[in-house]
């Protein structure tokens, strides 16, 4: 008996849903589902553009006052309700000032927006971070080369390398030309090893990485690029690797290796590898062994 009435329970319940959403069939139930999508990507959509901005804060101020009206309404703290009730109707003439600087950032962004943007989610974001990576890591090894500064970098992939990582000193830090400069100087703690990069941040640091065994290879190589050559083995990750004796930048990927590249050619082959295996999800082209 109590299972039946349970039963009924929830019949009436989800009866009493679907009159408030309006479903009585199976396109009804269709729209629904298009209905919520809309509103919960709009939503994810709002929350990306004002977060880690001052909009933010102010909007979680918002909130506490919401909080705080209901709270000392249900309390009976009847000065309070009145005086929170009142400062939530002149929050609503003050927003458009307040988010006045996200408002148009949002208004232009929708402006210069194409259709296709709106169902790629953050691809082009992701794509111009990406560029902007390759460009700090490019003029950080064009400094690296002139000065004879030793150097390594591996910018992982899609496998996975927190055993490398917990090798070195964690940083978790935005990659930057004047801190991959500052890591490497001869000298400092955390000169020696290998910076790992992953999702576009420095997350580690003095990691040691594991050395070739490839008995081919030119006597020339020292430990920075055997260290490049065995990481490359054993994951999909991409080293770069600036000699300190002859300032050359070398990269390293799938086992092989290519040496003399000047900062343009190093532009070049990040980008071909790194912006095909991030965005167009296109073939990874692949570098085979230049040794000399």
């Amino acid at each position: 008996m109590s299972g039946n009435s349970f039963i009924e329970g929830m019949k009436s319940f989800f009866y009493s849903i679907s009159g408030f959403i309006g479903v009585e069939g199976p396109l009804d139930i269709l729209k629904a589902v298009i209905d919520v999508g809309i509103v919960a990507y709009v939503i994810y959509k709002a929350i990306n553009l004002v977060k880690e901005t001052r909009a933010m804060q102010l909007i979680k101020g918002i909130i506490f006052i919401f909080a705080a009206q209901y709270l000392s309404k249900w309390l009976g703290f009847k000065t309070i309700e009145y005086i929170l009730g009142n400062s939530i109707q002149l929050i609503g003439f003050t927003l458009v000032v307040i988010f006045q600087p996200e408002l148009r950032r949002a208004l232009e962004k929708l402006g210069r927006s194409k259709f296709r943007d709106f169902i790629t989610f953050d691809e082009e974001s992701h794509e111009m971070k990406v560029k902007a990576l390759i460009e700090e890591i490019v003029k950080a090894c064009a400094h690296f080369s002139k000065s004879f500064i030793g150097a390594l970098l591996v910018i992982e992939r899609k496998t996975k390398i927190n055993e490398i990582i917990n090798t070195g000193v964690e940083i978790d830090a935005n990659v930057s030309e004047e801190l991959l400069i500052n890591i490497f100087m001869p000298n400092t703690p955390l000169h020696d090893g290998a910076v790992i990069i992953r999702d576009n941040k420095i997350r580690a640091a003095a990691c040691f990485l594991p050395l070739t065994d490839n008995p081919n290879l030119s006597k020339e190589l020292g430990t920075r690029h055997r260290a490049a050559l065995g990481m490359t083995e054993i994951s999909d990750s991409i080293a770069v690797v600036i000699s300190e004796e002859t300032g050359k930048i070398s990269f390293a990927m799938n086992g092989g290796l290519t040496r003399n590249l000047t900062p343009d050619t190093l532009r070049k082959a990040l980008s071909r590898n790194m912006m095909d295996f991030r965005t167009s999800g296109r073939r990874l082209a692949l570098w085979k062994a230049k040794q000399k």
